[in-house]
């Protein structure tokens, strides 16, 4: 691979790393879903539930109507193959990625930087903290409600009660675990033994540093090319981390430096991406999804700022509320703002705004993607709302599709 790409080289690169640019499978299923997600990485989480949790979006991106019970069965049933930890924010990863991140395990037992506040609650509760590894040892993987111990919230740490704090910070620390999530996505803790396979438990703990070069690794893989700040988000290393695990992966021949036409920073390649290929897309992206997670690598690839709009009063809002940019092609050129009418049976698109990529076959590409979601949601129709300067056309060409 030649050291200078051009913008739309790394771009197309970013996009095969990340899934897209193929024929999605026939029926997918399990397989693909654990494919699909040990390509990624990472997934995160998301509880809120507008449209769809998040991370069941970015599987669909990639993979068309899928099964959303796969992903479930993989990640909270009995045949498991995934596991819950705070990674890219909270998200889920394939099993055999958890050994790699018990150094930051190790660094909230010990409070060291941003668990400090876990480690003087774990000091200052020690007789609290037993009893609540007493119950789930002795009856079983429990929610914070069902635990039902220590006084209620007030305020701080989102209002929790102090059981739910305990639960937290021991979750945190790896000596509990989510068991499972309830219907109303409430999570079930379990300690390790009870939830992960012997195996997992017995496999040996990485060095600290070995760990965060894998995981660089893994975040290069998934990334294709990227600068030292896109490396380093992935899995929310520090900078300090970061900046020492790539130059040991540069000089282990791991990463290879090049330039990138239009960006500033250093960029890395991963060995195993392969030559950048033109890319036939049309996807939603949810607004967690991995290829646009980090906003500056976004707006690098893309030319598109994209913000979360969702805790921004109403009347500032430009785009809307739970907003999905349009991949289509190599280019994003829309923003759909979705809720799902599940009363209704309905797939509401309460804002609709062409990007300056959007082109003459953008609405009715556009109107494919949002038909289709509305079938894997299971919602009977799409509802074009009159905002944004695309809706107009957007509500033709869905009229058109039935």
């Amino acid at each position: 691979m030649k050291t200078d790409l051009s913008a739309s080289e790394a771009r197309r690169l970013a996009l095969q790393a990340q899934g897209f640019g193929k024929a999605p499978p026939v029926a997918p299923g399990r397989r693909e879903v654990l494919r699909t997600l040990r390509r990624l990485g990472v997934l995160q989480m998301d509880s809120v539930n507008v449209l769809a949790r998040s991370h069941y979006l970015p599987l669909f991106s990639r993979l068309g109507p899928y099964p959303r019970t796969a992903l479930e069965d993989l990640a909270w049933a009995g045949r498991r193959r995934l596991f819950e930890y705070w990674m890219h924010e909270a998200s889920l990863a394939p099993l055999e990625t958890q050994p790699l991140l018990r150094w930051r395990m190790q660094d909230a037992a010990e409070g060291v930087g941003v668990w400090r506040g876990v480690a003087t609650f774990l000091r200052s509760h020690g007789d609290f903290i037993d009893r609540v590894l007493g119950e789930i040892r002795d009856r079983g993987p429990l929610s914070a409600a069902q635990l039902g111990l220590g006084a209620k919230g007030a305020g701080g740490w989102w209002g929790w009660s102090e059981g739910k704090r305990a639960l937290e910070c021991l979750f945190w620390t790896g000596r509990l675990t989510t068991s499972t999530r309830s219907g109303a996505f409430e999570r079930i803790y379990g300690l390790p033994d009870q939830v992960h396979p012997s195996g997992l438990l017995t496999a040996p703990t990485p060095a600290r540093a070995e760990a965060q070069r894998e995981l660089v690794r893994i975040a290069a893989r998934a990334q294709g090319v990227a600068t030292e700040a896109d490396l380093r988000d992935y899995f929310r290393l520090t900078a300090a981390d970061a900046r020492l695990r790539v130059a040991e992966l540069v000089e282990l021949g791991d990463l290879t430096p090049v330039r990138v036409e239009g960006w500033r920073a250093q960029a890395y390649l991963s060995p195993d991406a392969g030559a950048p290929r033109k890319a036939e897309v049309e996807a939603l992206l949810s607004p967690f999804d991995n290829l646009i997670w980090f906003r500056d690598r976004a707006e690098r690839l893309f030319g598109v700022r994209i913000r979360l709009e969702i805790y921004t009063p109403a009347h500032r809002r430009v785009h809307g509320y739970y907003v999905l940019p349009f991949l289509e092609g190599e280019a994003i050129t829309a923003r759909v703002d979705l809720k799902a009418d599940r009363q209704g049976g309905r797939l509401l698109v309460q804002a609709a705004h062409a990007e300056p990529a959007a082109g003459r076959q953008t609405p009715e590409a556009l109107a494919r993607s949002l038909k289709r979601m509305a079938g894997w949601l299971g919602l009977e129709s799409v509802s074009v709302a009159p905002r944004g300067d695309l809706a107009s056309r957007l509500a033709g060409e869905v009229a058109q599709l039935g």
